[in-house]
């Protein structure tokens, strides 16, 4: 249970300050796990009002993020078996306070593995290493796992000295990168994902449909470098005037910290000094009808009491360049199917009766192709099958290469006052999301 406290402007730029105090609270044996009183503005018996309000609003069936006593606020989230929450008695700015929270769950995870409360109970002096670097004075101060990482051990035993001299992160502006790396070979690898969400009805119609992009980076760069991204982001063309025809338009981005915010919105370049190793530059959203890459047909035939067949086509709706990996076609069957039979033409297929489906696998799925797959169950009641639910047909896919949105890395430049030579590598994959197909099964 974290105590937060307020935000305040200061030079022109939010920053977030904390009560006094810090709790990770286990709702299971009402047990204060972990304390750290920073500043003593707000009296610790506070918190005893938090469980009473929380039940309260539980057994009224409506439960709030954001909870008050007197002129005490309490904002909390609950993760696993603990509750983590901060408070606070002015004005403050609530999503800087929940982006603190998880932050502080995301670093946990990272030491722990799994944030629970024995994880707390057996690794208590690391957990009050890592609150005092997380805040200074109910300052947010080095939040990032890797930095902490440097000085920090999992042990909680501090390093030699000279390794745990606290790196200029700690103050400088680009925190989420140490001074002083040396690769051999310099290279940075761009991974460009998109997933896809689809559900198609059982008359063929795409009921809703949306593409969740990221990309990643894997950075192996010496020094201090600035990058500098260009992607075919519709917004870039709209402002210098190029031409849109294969520009896409992307939704909801979200940038890693590292990006220079006030570039992008100036001129859409994508600017920043990158973390070291592996890191999520960017996610997006792209709000728009997709054509299903793997259409899927299926038909069943039931024969009086005895035994159901079913017959699936899937066809491959993709440039005929492309391939399709590890496709797996999930089709549901009656709860009390039995005698699997299956006849595929590529691929293979197998009866998992534990979940009540017949997977069928194709490792290599080219662009433009069609391929069958028949199967035969025993059925003793197809009567019951009416009163079952209809689950959808589930396909999983992954096509390297690709993007089903167009969305391309036009330049990578990397800039180091060294004045060294790097290789960017790019690497496109589609794969699939929330893929459901409704049947008439």
């Amino acid at each position: 249970l974290s105590r937060q406290r307020v935000v305040k402007k200061n030079s022109g730029a939010l920053r977030v300050t904390f009560d006094p105090y810090w709790l990770l609270f286990s709702p299971l044996t009402l047990q204060v796990l972990i304390c750290r009183n920073y500043k003593g503005d707000v009296d610790m018996a506070e918190i005893d009002h938090f469980l009473p309000l929380l039940m309260t609003q539980e057994e009224e069936g409506l439960t709030c993020p954001i909870m008050s006593h007197g002129n005490v606020h309490f904002l909390w989230i609950k993760h696993t078996n603990l509750y983590l929450v901060a408070t606070t008695n002015k004005n403050s700015n609530a999503s800087l306070v929940y982006a603190f929270l998880y932050k502080v769950v995301e670093v946990f995870t990272e030491y722990f593995t799994e944030l629970e409360e024995e994880s707390i109970q057996d690794n208590f002096v690391v957990v009050y290493e890592l609150l005092d670097e997380l805040m200074d004075f109910g300052f947010p101060q080095t939040t990032d796992s890797k930095i902490l990482q440097e000085y920090i051990t999992q042990e909680g035993t501090k390093l030699e000295v000279a390794k745990t001299k606290v790196p200029t992160t700690v103050t400088n502006a680009v925190s989420w990168r140490s001074e002083g790396i040396k690769y051999k070979k310099n290279e940075v690898f761009i991974d460009v994902i998109e997933s896809i969400n689809l559900l198609v009805n059982a008359n063929g119609s795409v009921m809703s449909s949306d593409i969740v992009g990221t990309v990643k980076l894997k950075t192996m760069l010496s020094g201090m470098p600035e990058l500098r991204l260009g992607l075919n982001d519709r917004a870039l063309f709209a402002l210098t005037g190029r031409d849109k025809g294969k520009t896409v338009t992307m939704e909801d981005v979200k940038f890693h910290q590292c990006v220079r915010l006030s570039r992008f919105e100036s001129d859409r370049t994508i600017s920043f000094i990158p973390p070291d190793g592996e890191s999520e530059l960017m996610s997006y959203r792209i709000n728009t009808h997709v054509k299903p890459l793997i259409w899927i047909e299926s038909v069943i035939e039931k024969f009086s009491h005895s035994r159901v067949e079913i017959m699936v086509k899937a066809k491959g709706q993709f440039k005929k360049q492309s391939v399709a990996n590890n496709v797996e076609v999930r089709v549901p069957v009656p709860s009390d199917a039995d005698s699997p039979k299956f006849k595929t033409s590529t691929g293979h297929a197998k009866y998992v009766p534990e979940k009540n489906l017949a997977v069928w696998t194709i490792k290599s799925f080219p662009g433009g192709k069609e391929f069958l797959m028949r199967a035969s169950f025993g059925l003793p009641s197809v009567e019951n099958d009416e009163m079952e639910g209809k689950p959808p047909i589930t396909v999983n896919f992954e096509i390297p290469y690709f993007t089903v949105s167009g969305i391309q890395v036009r330049y990578m430049k990397i800039i180091e006052k060294s004045g060294y030579q790097a290789l960017p590598w790019v690497r496109y994959i589609t794969q699939s999301g929330d893929y459901q197909l409704r049947s008439n099964f």
